[in-house]
């Protein structure tokens, strides 16, 4: 076989058909296709078992296919049976592309199969469609070529599923519904593909029975990928008559076809693993220093690409732990600013500030939360050099009440020596937070495109009792002041604790409020006022990481749930780490409501052990004695993503009073892609792809507009990018889709372990901050990673298009 010869015909788009050893392929009796050069598609469509009553439907569904559309699309379809076209190579290098609507079994011989691997070394494209997986089950090669082999344990019946499409730009998907509901023959495979090849559909398997060769949450059904020189591109749908008849059908077929033909370009490479590299860019600390790295809190990245990232405060391990109250050093800790230039690949320690935020503070006397929480750049930071920290100062520490102060101020970096100015502190915001008894102080911060500030805070509340399920337990104070009680903080109107914030900042360091606040400031109750005209959204537990899509202004975010392991008929829901897509200002339920608003029970003075009655989601009240904001609050707003120990969105049978059951046994899971455990949420960006900023290292177009959701702890926990429905994005719709990332941006030994933010620069790349191994501290696997995407371009390259004027 002569691939040079091959390559020369294909490439010049076709040619005259020279004289053919075998009969003439049956062609199609309906006009050539006009408009350029002549392309040709080849259908073959034999089988060492039976013919498929499929073919002729498909035949047909090809030629219309090649006759209708722009006339820059379309092409000639000539269909055989006869595999001796593949061992004439001046024939086969007249065909642009070859389609496999094949039965099952050997339909090629060894010269055969090479006449076919040498089309595609020599630049040919494969469409392989349904019982094409079942050709040629010997041979290696053609495995390769078609990705992946039909389960034995396959359902043979028709149902109706339901099919993800994760990729909006090929052409084969991106006229298709995010959903497509359709009926057909439903391949499990015997090995899953995903990774090796590009899936651009997925089917659903809690649609309809897989049966016992089921592949779970992920189960691709339409890949592509560039193969042995050229095209392949494979669809386990097809697998009935009807198929062919659906116009959704022929429009994934069609553009299978113009990518494969080379009539149009698409990226088939956009989530294969090995196209990606993930590399530690900073080196471990010196002994008994944080010269590197402090214990990782959060990152930003500046326009020209430097990563500026936070240590929250805790010290090295060797730092001795203050626990007297009366030592003025109690909680005395370093929340470091360093700075990543990856133009010369070195670190500098911008500045630190004396927080308090390190061991000894904090109920066990061994843990603290606060310190150095958060990290944003101005809009303006190529001019003005300002940062904002949001961060909690030792100097503020009232001792004896146990009371801290939480701050946001703006500072100066000198961007020529990469150095903080801290005597240039301007306070935006500050307010009270008790210390008396450890956790949930929040921290991220985040930009609008108006330049509006997003603050997140925890709810500055102990995880103990209430049995790890509704944080409302009254009765706990010190010095009178509630440190159990959420209902205090995030359930509070009047209070800024376990909420997000709001807030215009002004070239002078003051700030002013936006219109669309869930509260103006002014609200009254029982004459006087009740509410902050700061908060933006209330009811959250412990968000340390919020994002905001410039593109869309959608804020998103995610926050740790309490420790409950499974769910209580008595007190409600398990633990839900959680996830949201926030379009305007609301009440999303801590401590009252969780998840797709699924209430906690009351409890109260003078027994808190004794549950109450449910709290009504759609219209909570809040009868804390420690409340001192209204008592009737907003309506709780359904979430996004939600998890346990036992899966990814739970839902439960209600009763007539819209109470679930919250019985293990009646869970359904609506996120079957999920599972938590000891579980942490880390809100990740939405990837927004800029041509013309992407540098060599930017990941494809492909993850634009997708939203990255991780979990601090790898194990089975979230490490995703997933695609919201626009139609019922904020509005707590489920997501449409979601990809693992765990190959992608490792796990594990030697990996990114846990994960604890990460953000795109503006060339693309990513930056993921890796905690390390330890609590409280900085170990020698605190780290900034960096992951790059390595697959190259778009194929076929222009100058291979088929017709020029296509792109």
């Amino acid at each position: 076989m002569a691939a040079g010869a091959l390559a020369a015909s294909l490439l010049s788009g076709g040619g005259a058909a020279t004289a053919s050893p075998f009969p003439e392929p049956r062609a199609s009796a309906l006009p050539s296709p006009p408009g350029g050069r002549h392309v040709k598609v080849l259908v073959f469509h034999a089988s060492a078992t039976e013919e498929s009553p499929t073919v002729d439907a498909g035949i047909e569904a090809v030629e219309s296919i090649g006759l209708t559309g722009p006339q820059d699309q379309r092409f000639k379809t000539v269909a055989t049976d006869d595999a001796s076209v593949f061992t004439d190579d001046k024939r086969l290098g007249t065909f642009n592309a070859v389609v496999f609507l094949t039965g099952g079994g050997d339909v090629l011989d060894p010269e055969q199969e090479a006449g076919l691997e040498a089309y595609l070394k020599a630049g040919g494209g494969f469409l392989g469609i349904h019982d094409a997986a079942r050709t040629e089950p010997y041979s290696d090669w053609f495995t390769g070529l078609i990705g992946a082999r039909p389960a034995k344990t396959s359902p043979t019946t028709v149902q109706r599923a339901t099919v993800e499409i994760p990729d909006r730009g090929h052409p084969a998907t991106k006229s298709l519904p995010l959903e497509w509901k359709r009926p057909d023959k439903w391949f499990n495979w015997a090995s899953n593909p995903t990774g090796t090849v590009h899936t651009v559909a997925k089917v659903r398997e809690s649609s309809y029975r897989p049966g016992a060769g089921a592949n779970g949450v992920d189960h691709p059904v339409s890949w592509c990928r560039d193969y042995s020189g050229g095209r392949s591109f494979y669809t386990g749908m097809g697998g009935t008559v009807e198929s062919f008849a659906e116009t959704d059908f022929r429009d994934h077929l069609r553009g299978a076809l113009q990518w494969t033909t080379r009539l149009s370009r698409a990226d088939c490479k956009a989530t294969i693993d090995a196209n990606y590299s993930a590399v530690r860019v900073t080196r471990p600390n010196h002994p008994g220093q944080q010269d590197q790295i402090g214990e990782p809190h959060g990152l930003v990245v500046a326009p020209d690409g430097r990563v500026l990232y936070i240590g929250r405060g805790g010290g090295t391990n060797e730092a001795p732990v203050v626990t007297d109250w009366n030592d003025p050093d109690i909680g005395k800790g370093l929340g470091q600013i360093h700075v990543y230039d990856p133009a010369t690949k070195k670190v500098t320690l911008a500045g630190a500030l004396t927080v308090f935020g390190n061991k000894g503070g904090g109920d066990e006397l061994v843990k603290v939360e606060e310190g150095l929480l958060g990290i944003e750049l101005d809009p303006a930071f190529e001019s003005n050099g300002w940062v904002y920290l949001h961060y909690t100062p030792h100097s503020g520490l009232d001792r004896d009440k146990q009371v801290a102060e939480r701050r946001v101020s703006r500072f100066m970096l000198d961007r020529a020596t990469n150095k903080l100015d801290l005597t240039s502190e301007k306070v935006l915001l500050k307010w009270p937070v008790q210390v008396h008894s450890c956790c949930h102080a929040g921290g991220g911060m985040a930009w609008d495109s108006k330049g509006n500030l997003y603050i997140a805070t925890g709810d500055n509340n102990s995880s103990g009792f209430s049995d790890g399920y509704s944080g409302n337990n009254p009765q706990p104070s010190y010095k009178g002041l509630s440190f159990a009680d959420a209902r205090r903080t995030a359930g509070n109107t009047h209070n800024l604790n376990g909420k997000i914030l709001r807030i215009h900042p002004e070239p002078d360091g003051t700030y002013t409020l936006p219109e669309g606040n869930l509260f103006t400031g002014k609200e009254q109750d029982e004459g006087g006022g009740k509410t902050r005209g700061e908060i933006y959204v209330m009811g959250v537990r412990n968000p340390a990481r919020i994002s905001v899509d410039k593109k869309t202004d959608i804020l998103y975010a995610g926050w740790v749930g309490p420790d409950a392991g499974a769910p209580s008929t008595t007190w409600g829901p398990a633990k839900y780490d959680t996830f949201a897509a926030i379009t305007k200002a609301g009440n999303h339920g801590w401590p009252f409501c969780m998840g797709n608003k699924q209430p906690y029970r009351d409890r109260n003075l003078p027994d808190p052990t004794k549950p109450l009655g449910w709290y009504d989601c759609d219209a909570p009240k809040n009868e804390s004695p420690n409340n001192d904001g209204l008592v009737n609050l907003p309506p709780v707003t359904g979430n996004t993503i939600w998890y346990s120990p036992q899966g990814g969105a739970p839902d439960f049978p209600r009763n007539a009073a819209g109470v679930p059951s919250y019985k293990n046994e009646e869970a359904t899971y609506l996120l079957p892609w999920l599972k938590g455990g000891g579980q942490a949420t880390m809100d990740g960006p939405v990837y927004r792809y800029d041509a013309a900023k992407a540098g060599a290292g930017a990941w494809p177009e492909y993850w634009d507009g997708k939203w990255f959701v991780g979990d601090f702890y790898d194990a089975d926990n979230p490490r995703h990018a997933v695609l919201t429905d626009p139609k019922t994005v904020g509005k707590g719709g489920l997501p449409v889709t979601a990809e693992s990332l765990k190959k992608i941006i490792p796990v594990g030994q030697g990996g990114i372990r846990n994960l604890m933010d990460w953000k795109f620069a503006p060339d693309g790349s990513l930056y993921v901050l890796d905690y390390g191994r330890g609590f409280f501290t900085s170990d020698s696997q605190s780290a900034l990673w960096r992951v790059t995407y390595t697959g190259g371009a778009a194929t076929p390259a222009a100058k291979d298009l088929a017709r020029k004027a296509a792109q």
